[in-house]
């Protein structure tokens, strides 16, 4: 669990949303779309939405 955090953090994204965020949808993902679920490509996907 300290990895999981310790990773979100490093790539700047608050990990207890992130952590909360894959939880919910990690059951519901394909596995070939895993890494989505990734801190970095989880905060490339919410920057645009946030920015708007």
């Amino acid at each position: 669990m300290h990895t999981l955090t310790g990773t979100a953090k490093l790539n700047d994204v608050a990990s207890q949303t992130w952590l909360t965020d894959v939880l919910d949808r990690i059951a519901e993902l394909p596995q070939t779309r895993l890494h989505e679920l990734l801190p970095w490509h989880w905060k490339a996907e919410r920057e645009p939405a946030l920015a708007a």
